[in-house]
């Protein structure tokens, strides 16, 4: 395929998952990504076995090592916002997947069918969610392919839509030209509203650091992000008892909400 033909299919794609659904769209390489911060910095930290985790590995790789699907080059990643007046879309009811994450996988399928049918040989390989069942670190991919940067929140901040969205990711294997990075950093003067806000306080102490680590990226960018205390904010969460009734299903289903408080008290992307 020629410069030329690569450049007009990855137009394609980011069009298309906009029509798809997609709020937001980019593209990035994946020697690139492999050089991202959370591929290098999570393996080297203790293991984590926090909410989201329980399940079992599908790989023999240490914690946080991604593992590739065969021939994968390229990445797209699709974005679905979350706003704070609808918050059910990050609902879980029982152990079903929230509305947005679903809005996201059928995107994913839909861009993957449609390739299909252009017989594009693409050979995309859509990702799981999770780095233990074959996923990636879907923040740096985003960063990687133009959609924003890591806020001080440990989230990724889009200028568009501050840190609510959700992100999703298929590989290709065909070297793509990337959409990012972008120059774009709103936290480096902000208040810190985020830190401020955290119920857990997880932002408290620095606990990573660039020595240790061999980088200056680190998680809540300058190592003050405790991963341990913000998962007992979401153990929290998943022990308050609440049921609703959902379509489909004759009896009501526990509903989990995960704190957002970060989320919702980041002003970017808030029109103000």
């Amino acid at each position: 395929m020629t410069t030329t033909e690569k450049l007009k299919l990855s137009s394609e794609i980011l069009k298309k998952a906009k029509e798809f659904g997609a709020t937001l769209a980019g593209i990035t390489n994946v020697t690139e990504l492999m050089h991202a911060p959370s591929y290098t910095v999570t393996p080297q930290m203790p293991e984590y076995n926090g909410v989201g985790t329980g399940k079992e590995k599908l790989h023999d790789n240490n914690t946080g090592e991604v593992v590739w699907p065969e021939g994968a080059v390229s990445v797209v990643v699709i974005a679905y916002v979350h706003p704070e007046e609808h918050p059910d879309l990050d609902y879980w009811y029982g152990r079903i997947s929230p509305v947005g994450n679903k809005k996201l996988i059928a995107i994913a399928d839909k861009l993957i069918q449609w390739l299909a049918q252009k017989n594009y040989a693409v050979n995309p390989a859509q990702l799981p969610y999770h780095i233990e069942r074959g996923g990636i670190y879907l923040k740096d991919a985003a960063v990687l392919a133009g959609l924003g940067c890591i806020g001080k929140n440990n989230l990724l901040v889009t200028p568009e839509y501050g840190p609510r969205i959700r992100l999703r990711a298929f590989t290709l294997n065909i070297d793509l030209p990337s959409t990012g990075p972008i120059q774009f950093d709103p936290c480096v003067l902000c208040d810190e509203r985020c830190i401020k806000v955290c119920p857990q306080q997880a932002f408290k102490e620095k606990i990573y650091s660039a020595k240790q680590y061999g980088r200056e990226e680190l998680p809540g960018r300058n190592g003050c992000f405790d991963r341990l205390i913000c998962n007992r904010q979401m153990k929290l969460d998943e022990s308050i008892e609440e049921f609703k009734d959902v379509e489909g299903h004759p009896q009501p289903l526990r509903v989990t909400r995960y704190c957002r408080h970060c989320e919702f008290s980041c002003p970017v992307g808030k029109g103000s």
